[in-house]
């Protein structure tokens, strides 16, 4: 939950203005900040006993130039960092929605099919991650954001940076008991299975809102980590072998995230992310649909939060507050998005709410000065309402190019006749339309 800033919190860390608190992990505190040019970032302040460690300063810097080269769908990019800062500090793109620690404490486990698509979106980021020569380390329900278009790990790639340092000072391992391996918790080498171990232990948590070990003080969860069985008796049927496999006490017996991936796309399972709309006559979006209504409102509010404190400034560290249209945004909305095909013209049409979801359709097109893009146009499901603004998420397409993802919108209520957003895709960034 974000929280006001503190008389001893900065005003800024780099070029970026302080906002919020998002919260504190092992490593600092992390704040939510906005750029110069005003796009949401979050940003994280090393703990004061880290940066004092001119090994961790090394070790943090080649940590999030790695870090920096991973790139996927379902990651939060890092996108800033000063490991010479005083303190260090590093910024990812801010994700609006809540963590799958807080959806799951406020509205419970999630359904079966929802387990396997947060599975296959948390498979796809490791698969990223790995690629770039990372471990995660600490793969937990805290780190595994819950956004409008799937789910996003974040804070991977810095915590080898800061075990080090750990070990050397304390001790003790780094990392949080219950989801790092055996491996880990006996202070061995850990790879990329044990990032595995990790996620068979969020998708337990995930599937039964409880981790599979269990809770209590620390030595005697890493205890049963290393030497019990886990405990999947909450687990649903269908998904224990899936995790069963991920929390073997051998490495080597896990399965790969490419194996599980492709394990999971041979299901042939329908996803199921945030909404679920009417079924349409068309085949179905790749990204499916979730039918986590609860957690749908859950990130309508976090989405609507994160952008209402950039643009309005709430507390008392920010500016002007804007006044909120209560304008309907049903109509017909011309404009340009930025994605990693570059400036492309879209025609967003909303129709109105339909069966309760809002139905929209967006027409994209080459502008002039990017006349490669082809045209295409899919059509989207969301909500709205005049305080908490705008969230489409994509639903199937109608005339798919070669190549294209499908991407999801959000926005604060329109100001008049004019709207603008965030583009929710790979590479992707804001929108801008009119009416």
């Amino acid at each position: 939950m974000a929280e006001d800033l503190l008389p001893s919190d900065p005003e800024s860390v780099g070029p970026y203005r302080l906002i919020r608190r998002l919260g504190t992990g092992g490593m600092g505190q992390v704040y939510l900040a906005s750029s110069p040019g005003g796009r949401l970032v979050a940003v994280k302040v090393i703990r004061p006993e880290l940066a004092a460690d001119l090994g961790f300063r090394s070790r943090f810097e080649r940590e999030v130039r790695a870090a920096r080269s991973v790139s996927g769908m379902f990651t939060a990019p890092v996108v800033d960092a000063d490991a010479d800062g005083q303190p260090p500090w590093l910024a990812t793109a801010f994700v609006p929605g809540p963590s799958l620690a807080d959806a799951v404490a406020e509205f419970g486990p999630l359904p079966p099919d929802g387990v396997l698509t947060l599975a296959a979106g948390l498979a796809e980021a490791l698969v990223a991650i790995h690629a770039a020569g990372l471990v995660h380390r600490d793969l937990k329900p805290s780190n595994v954001l819950l956004a409008a278009d799937g789910p996003r790990v974040i804070d991977f790639g810095i915590s080898r940076a800061a075990d080090a340092s750990v070990l050397t000072q304390t001790g003790m391992i780094m990392g949080s008991p219950g989801y790092f391996s055996p491996e880990q918790a006996e202070g061995r080498p850990v790879g990329s299975s044990g990032d595995v171990f990790g996620l068979g232990a969020v998708l337990a948590f995930a599937a039964s809102g409880e981790g599979p070990f269990g809770t209590g003080p620390a030595a005697a969860v890493a205890f049963r980590v290393v030497n019990a069985a886990p405990n999947l008796s909450g687990v649903p049927e269908l998904l224990r072998p899936m995790i069963e496999r991920c929390l073997a006490k051998d490495p080597a017996a896990r399965p790969t995230p490419g194996q599980l991936l492709a394990s999971l796309a041979a299901g042939n399972a329908e996803p199921h992310w945030l909404s679920q709309p009417p079924a349409p006559s068309r085949r179905a979006a790749r990204r499916g649909r979730l039918g986590l209504i609860a957690i749908a409102a859950a990130l309508l509010a976090a989405s609507a939060m994160g952008i209402a404190l950039a643009l309005g400034g709430q507390g008392p560290r920010t500016g002007l507050t804007p006044p909120r249209s209560t304008a309907s945004p049903d109509g017909v909305w011309t404009g340009t998005y930025d994605c990693g095909q570059g400036l492309t013209g879209v025609r967003l049409t909303i129709t109105g709410p339909n069966g309760g979801a809002l139905m929209a359709t967006v027409d994209f097109y080459p502008v002039s000065s990017n006349p490669g893009v082809p045209d295409g146009s899919y059509e989207l499901v969301g909500s709205y309402s005049p305080t908490d603004g705008l969230v489409l998420n994509p639903d199937y397409w109608i005339d798919e190019p070669a190549n294209y993802e499908m991407v999801g919108l959000s926005a604060p209520p329109p100001h008049g006749d004019s709207m603008s957003g965030s583009v929710h895709g790979q590479d992707c960034s804001t929108f801008s339309v009119s009416r």
